[in-house]
């Protein structure tokens, strides 16, 4: 990776050189067809054949090969095409990270089936909709998850089914259930796929099959409204892998080390499918630690890492140690860091290259930073070498404001514009497609017609990016998240970001609420300090004021004991934000920003009239 340091400034690296970096990229993944037989089983098992004695999967205590994986998952692939799964049907997952998740992941991909991955973490009517979005006939369950499966949420889901999916029970030891939430099962897959034989299956089974076909389903959050399972084809997996590649250089030396949920793209798309491509190895662990983290890297020799930027934050909080740079991890990979977050780990941990890049689970266009400039998301250095554009949205309209000819207007060097992507529909080419979504109406609602000429589709991001004049991207926010204040636009990410390296802070959530007799939305900051640390009101008062002009500087703080968090370690702030600062709703102690004090002070009627009317 470039790193062009003179006088203490960053040189900006040429064009051409960061191009040539992407049209490798570019070439690894025009490489597959729509119309090509190889797949996920195809893949896996060359790569068994190739590095059957190398280790592939460790888990704790546990080692694998790439044989010894193979041979389990043709064991559950005898035992689900026993219990008739056959190609195209569609079977859910729901299990944490263990080796049993892609034992029956790559199972159903050698019966040429559908796994659609469902997160650990909902229960009730989020997963009855899943279980209707996808339409799964069956569901594998690991006995972890089987709390979720409550009877009461079986009956809720069999008001939106004909028929509900039979669950399959996977056996965790490490957390066993109780024997009525076993009982609710009709397999024990674990057991059958012990009595099965370890060949493959007859690749016969999956006859039909082809690279632009359906691989898995895996739910992404949208703006608004339940989660929407997005279509991930066996060639989208397999260009991710080999662009991914290619673009780290990984090698089969490499071992990954995956602790984000593999039912989530970051690590079943990202992680897993480049560890496969290069014969590498992926050390799996069941859940994020920050404790256990670094003497994971250690024991485990792990040089690969995909993270969240939330996650390297909550790792810089520890007290820094002697040996915090002696590791063997030289590359990760992920989205959030914020430049200073960036600054902090790289002088702590020691120099690596980092991948910042910015996409979706469903995104047809991306970016990746590959030249070392901290805090971007990417670089476009030509734009007529991508399908990606940046539009104008008004956020106050909600609508992106058309030129006098019709056309939609391009972001200004710098403006914050919608990144969207050109839709290509070329036949067997996948490279620039919409995928879409299990629902037609979910995906027609992520599609921008008439643009820029008549005719033309674009995929709709939600996201604002800013790119400026030597072609990098930054991201700015997600589209209603971004707020108007006192006439002014305010982008929560980029407040927490600046206020992310407060002494003592674990986390911040930065979000608008609404005030009566104000326009617009107040900033509101929802802060978790580390343990044994105290919050001061002043000094965060002037270390916000120091760092943000007025109007972007939080009027309320509520002091949080935790982070609210998603399945896959991102801050969540739905909830926080329909909370506001309701002290019937909100337990937490509340802060109003008082200039006269100098301070943030307990939040009373006195204090907040005095915080707005200022």
């Amino acid at each position: 990776m470039d790193t062009r340091v003179k006088g203490g400034t960053v040189e900006i690296v040429p064009r051409e050189v960061t191009q040539a970096k992407l049209d490798r990229r570019s070439a690894a993944a025009m490489r597959h067809r729509a119309s090509q037989t190889e797949g996920l089983a195809e893949r896996f098992e060359a790569m068994a054949d190739r590095h059957g004695a190398r280790p592939f999967l460790i888990y704790g205590g546990l080692a694998l090969s790439y044989a010894e994986v193979d041979e389990r998952i043709n064991r559950a692939a005898h035992a689900l095409h026993g219990l008739g799964v056959r190609r195209g049907e569609v079977v859910a997952l729901c299990m944490e990270n263990r080796p049993a998740f892609l034992e029956a992941w790559f199972a159903l991909a050698k019966l040429g089936a559908v796994a659609a991955f469902l997160n650990t973490n909902v229960s009730g009517r989020p997963l009855r909709h899943a279980l209707t979005a996808t339409n799964a006939s069956s569901v594998i369950v690991g006995e972890e998850c089987l709390g979720l499966f409550s009877a009461e949420s079986l009956q809720s889901a069999a008001q939106d089914r004909a028929a509900l999916p039979e669950l399959w029970l996977w056996p965790d030891p490490e957390k066993p259930a109780e024997p009525a939430a076993r009982a609710r099962c009709t397999q024990d897959l674990q057991v059958l796929a012990q009595q099965a034989p370890t060949q493959r299956p007859p690749a016969a089974w999956r006859a039909g099959l082809t690279a632009g076909d359906a691989a898995v389903y895996i739910f992404t959050s949208g703006t608004t409204g339940l989660p929407k399972a997005a279509v991930i084809s066996h060639a989208r997996w397999l260009i991710t892998a080999d662009v991914m590649q290619i673009t780290m250089d990984i090698t089969a030396q490499d071992r990954f080390y995956c602790f984000l949920p593999l039912y989530h793209g970051a690590a079943s798309l990202s992680a897993t499918a480049t560890a496969v491509a290069a014969g590498a190895s992926l050390v799996l662990r069941r859940k994020f630690s920050s404790r256990e983290f670094w003497p994971d890297v250690r024991r485990h020799g792990v040089t690969v890492c995909q993270y969240v930027g939330e996650i390297c934050r909550f790792l810089l909080s520890h007290p820094a140690q002697p040996d915090d740079a002696a590791h063997p991890l030289r590359k990760m990979v992920g989205a959030g860091l914020a430049p200073e977050v960036w600054d902090q780990w790289v002088r702590r941990f020691g120099p690596m290259d980092i991948f910042e890049g910015w996409g979706s689970t469903e995104a047809n266009p991306n970016t990746l930073h590959l030249d070392n400039r901290p805090g971007s998301c990417g670089r476009i250095p030509f734009w007529d070498k991508t399908n990606l554009r940046l539009v104008r949205f008004d956020a106050d309209a909600g609508t992106h404001p058309r030129g006098a000819d019709g056309w939609m207007q391009l972001a200004a060097v710098n403006e914050p514009g919608e990144a969207i992507g050109k839709i290509h529909n070329y036949p067997d080419i996948v490279a620039g497609r919409f995928e879409g979504y299990t629902s037609a109406q979910d995906t027609e609602r992520k599609i921008l017609r008439n643009v820029f000429e008549p005719g033309d589709a674009w995929w709709s991001s939600g996201d604002l990016l800013r790119c400026d004049a030597d072609g990098y991207c930054w991201f700015v926010d997600r589209i209603g998240d971004t707020f108007r204040w006192k006439s002014e636009n305010v982008s929560t990410t980029e407040v927490a970001d600046v206020l992310g390296d407060f002494p003592g802070m674990l986390a911040i959530t930065v979000y608008g609420v609404q005030v009566p007799g104000h326009e617009g939305r107040a900033g509101m900051a929802a802060v978790v300090m580390q343990r044994g640390a105290t919050f001061d009101p002043a000094a965060f008062h002037a270390f916000a004021s120091a760092r943000l002009p007025r109007y972007a500087a939080p009027i309320f703080v509520r002091l949080s004991p935790e982070p609210d968090m998603t399945g896959n370690y991102k801050l969540r702030k739905v909830d926080l934000q329909r909370e506001g600062y309701d002290a019937a709703q909100v337990q937490d102690p509340l802060f109003v920003r008082v200039e006269s004090a100098g301070s943030y002070l307990p939040l009373s009627d006195a204090t907040l009239r005095e915080a707005l009317g200022g």
